[in-house]
């Protein structure tokens, strides 16, 4: 195959990115690909521990597809062995272990979603289980004896936990070294990965170079902050977009950022082209843009990029008509719930209808009023409401469902 020329490659190798480490070599190894044809092995590992993927996770999938594009081979690792162990990356205590099925469970989702963005015919999907759980204890010493406790705690995080005298499980000090021989078996030429995935990625070429192998370059991509903010994306925090929202809830949480995130969403969600991207923020800057308009714009090219004009269009008409008009969505879904009453609890029907993850948090949505009944605020948290005829329930400003109760049978 022809491969684009090397100041090309380099041009779409640094859009986007953070770090591109060390560039020399990166440059050494796309001259090589050049002249011999031959595309680079290109590694992005994903542990399952959720099993849903987010735009924050698009960022890096993205980075991979531009890769594919560009001629080389894409390589998905799915940590299925890792996430057991649980990457320790920016934690303040040790992640709870998960088995090798649950991972698996997870993992089997992961395809499909990141071929979202991905060129599914051109990437190659493997789980490190394969190798790693062959790995013996002999082998697990050798390859621990390769690396030293004094570099595990150059790690900004297990520092500071060491320093605070907060425990560090020696499992967690396996965890980069397990990501690393994930770049032996696979022969990384180069691996992707967010600003906080650093660490591993430098310890996958120390590891490497340990194999008598060319260690692998690495490149990093910006963590995109939840819809609060604040914190990273994150499906634990609430504050995620999913690659499996349905356009409207794609749309509706887009519009629920911060403006100071509008141009980083249409950087990074929706992966503007530069010269929009720069655009947008000179207009939000003097103000020849207000940034309601640039918010819509961002949700509409995010839910575009996943569901197509048609959809994007869609998801604006109903928001405006859900937002502007107070109107609600042309389309509700329906809900049988089994209860020992047709009177029922308010906090009980948010909670058996899952809109809500909790009884406390469904009595914090009360109290901020932020729960309808058939369009009327409910004001008290020991509100009863009478479901022998079906009720429309609004939650938060844009989750409707339509709510009916029958007896449950008798035991």
């Amino acid at each position: 195959m022809s491969f684009p020329l090397l100041n090309e490659q380099m041009d779409v190798i640094r859009s986007g990115a953070v770090e591109v480490l060390p560039e020399g070599e990166i440059v050494q190894k796309i001259e090589r690909s050049i002249r011999t044809n031959k595309p680079l092995n290109i590694k992005l590992g994903c542990d399952p521990s959720r099993p849903d993927l987010h735009i924050g996770h698009a960022v890096v999938l993205h980075k991979l597809r531009q890769f594919q594009d560009l001629g080389h081979q894409a390589i998905l690792i799915v940590g299925d062995f890792t996430a057991m162990i649980g990457d320790p990356t920016g934690r303040s205590k040790t992640r709870p272990a998960l088995t090798l099925e649950e991972t698996r469970e997870n993992g089997q989702t992961y395809f499909n979603q990141a071929t979202r963005v991905l060129a599914s015919k051109r990437v190659k999907m493997v789980y490190n289980s394969d190798w790693l759980a062959r790995m013996n204890f002999q082998e697990v010493i050798a390859l621990a004896a390769r690396y030293t406790v004094s570099q595990m705690l150059e790690r900004e995080d297990f520092h500071q936990r060491f320093n605070r005298e907060e425990p560090i499980s020696l499992h967690e000090f396996l965890y980069p070294l397990a990501q690393a021989m994930d770049s032996v078996f696979v022969e990384s030429d180069i691996e992707l990965g967010g600003t906080d995935q650093k660490f591993n990625l430098l310890v996958g070429r120390e590891i490497q170079r340990q194999y008598n192998m060319e260690p692998q370059g690495v490149i990093t991509t910006p963590l995109l902050e939840g819809t609060d903010g604040v914190e990273k994306m994150s499906k634990s925090l609430g504050n995620y977009i999913g690659l499996n929202d349905i356009p409207r809830d794609m749309f509706g949480k887009t519009m629920s950022i911060p403006d100071k995130l509008i141009a980083r969403y249409f950087r990074y969600g929706a992966w503007a082209a530069e010269d929009d991207i720069r655009a947008m923020e000179q207009g939000l800057a003097d103000g020849s843009v207000h940034p309601r308009d640039a918010k819509v714009k961002t949700a509409m090219s995010i839910v575009e990029r996943y569901y197509g004009e048609r959809a994007a269009q869609q998801s604006l008409e109903e928001f405006e008509r859900i937002f502007v008009k107070k109107d609600i969505p042309d389309e509700i879904e329906n809900m049988t719930i089994e209860y020992s009453d047709t009177s029922v609890p308010v906090i009980d029907v948010l909670m058996l209808t899952q809109l809500t993850a909790s009884k406390g948090e469904a009595r914090r949505l009360i109290q901020q009023g932020g729960v309808y009944v058939n369009g009327t605020r409910v004001e008290d948290i020991a509100t009863v409401v009478d479901l022998a005829q079906e009720m429309l329930f609004k939650v938060g400003r844009r989750r409707f469902l339509n709510v009916r109760a029958e007896l449950k049978a008798a035991e």
